[in-house]
């Protein structure tokens, strides 16, 4: 843990550097496309807020260039051929750079993917009766125990989500107060190593420099779930390319994250696959002509199937809006499915409220909200981003949540567990604590 609490220290660091420096790449990195979003601070800080794990050191920021490109070398979110990914990457900070007239040498970047896992942390201190001071925060974060995440992973976020000082529960800062004993519940989110490496040295191959990272579950609800919503509990489900993200908000943090390894590549792939078409055109008859739910005009809408095989049956075929459908449906329950076993085994039951934001490119269907809210739950809501200065008109669909909410994450950073621990007092191997639903007990 102390060799990753000191690499993200130092990328909070960078940023920093990269903030005052006035300019800073955004990357999306996804299944299906690569998002760059060039950010131009002003050097001024809005007043920081009061609250520990709240959006604290607010810079001004405006979008001063945007690029987007087909994503190569990228499957279920993770970079599998670092070469293409290093070319996608290149080419769209290279056109976001020439819209932005300026160069970027740092970057803070997304990824979706890497099979994240999500822990309830348990940590507490005694106080003697008296007052909470900045030293305590850092003393009550580094009680917790940390979980044996396995070999292999490493550890994305850890975000302190609660604290309570004697019976008292439900603070969001507790500095100032007295008490004889602090509580604190931290969620931490857990990630492949493998996949951060990777990104790490591909981000670093294109003359970049890493000022942040962050998951793509987590910044798409930062951006689509509105500020009621973070507060008394809903969930955002970010529908990609290759991956189905989710993250559960309560009380304004995330506390549960996780990712299907299906999305709308998926569906496209099973309509060129029925319908025996190049993958290109699958794409765009999903787009124009593609849904969910079939009315009896459907079956008499005709889709021209067209290429050039040089088998004039099959260049010159028909289906019905009703048979592309029946392609579609399957795969899109299938996703809506297994996300709603996640929320099941994530007890998102139990909380206050079960709303459900539905984002991402593959979001757009028609006919998703009502299937969602036959398997998910009936609060069901599509999403769409914050709208940031700057922010192009192209770039304001659902297919954006995760670009923008990075730029949110970016000038807004949430207070981790590494931005209080002091170095000195992070121990080695800690005791296990059993992983519980911990947010059933505490919320």
């Amino acid at each position: 843990m102390t060799g990753l609490y000191e690499s993200q220290r130092a990328m909070r660091q960078i940023r920093q550097t990269a903030i005052q420096r006035g300019v800073v790449a955004i990357l999306d990195i996804g299944s299906s496309k690569v998002t760059c979003l060039i950010l131009r601070f002003d050097g001024e800080e809005a007043a920081p807020s009061e609250d520990i794990g709240a959006m604290a050191g607010q810079a001004r920021f405006r979008i001063i260039g945007a690029a987007t490109t087909r994503a190569r070398g990228v499957t279920f979110g993770e970079l599998d051929v670092i070469q293409e990914g290093e070319r996608a990457i290149r080419t769209v900070v290279q056109a976001a750079q020439k819209m932005a007239e300026t160069r970027v040498d740092h970057a803070i970047v997304s990824m979706a993917g890497a099979r994240p896992r999500s822990y309830g942390l348990v940590g507490s201190i005694d106080l003697g009766g008296a007052e909470v001071a900045e030293h305590d925060i850092a003393r009550v974060l580094a009680s917790c125990d940390v979980p044996p995440i396995g070999e292999g992973r490493a550890v994305l976020h850890a975000q302190p989500v609660n604290f309570a000082l004697d019976h008292r529960s439900g603070l969001a800062d507790p500095r100032g107060q007295v008490g004889n004993r602090l509580t604190t519940d931290m969620h931490l989110l857990s990630v492949e190593d493998r996949c951060v490496r990777d990104l790490l040295h591909c981000v670093n191959r294109c003359d970049l420099e890493l000022a942040g990272l962050a998951s793509s579950s987590y910044v798409a609800g930062i951006s689509s779930l509105v500020e009621d919503e973070q507060k008394i509990g809903a969930v955002c489900i970010d529908m990609g390319g290759g991956t189905t993200g989710l993250s559960i908000f309560l009380r304004n943090h995330m506390i549960y994250a996780d990712a299907v390894r299906i999305g709308g590549l998926h569906v496209t792939q099973d309509i060129s696959r029925g319908l025996g078409i190049p993958m290109a055109m699958a794409e765009r008859i999903k787009t124009v002509h593609g849904g969910l739910t079939a009315t009896g005009r459907d079956d008499r809408e005709m889709i021209e199937l067209k290429s050039d095989t040089g088998d004039w049956e099959h260049d010159s075929r028909e289906i019905s809006r009703s048979e592309l459908i029946g392609i579609m449906r399957p795969r899109v329950e299938e996703i809506l499915e297994e996300v709603r076993l996640r929320l099941d085994a994530a007890g998102f039951e139990h909380l206050p409220s079960q709303k459900i934001v539905l984002t991402g490119g593959a979001s757009q269907v028609p006919g998703l909200a009502q299937t969602a809210s036959r398997i998910l739950g009936q609060q069901v809501r599509l999403g769409r981003p914050l709208r940031v200065l700057g922010l192009p008109q192209a770039a304001t669909g659902p297919a954006f949540a995760a670009a923008v909410g990075l730029c949110l994450f970016a000038a807004h950073p949430q207070d981790e567990w590494w931005d209080f621990a002091d170095p000195s007092m992070v121990r080695g191997p800690q005791s296990l604590r059993r992983m519980v639903r911990w947010f059933r007990e505490n919320w």
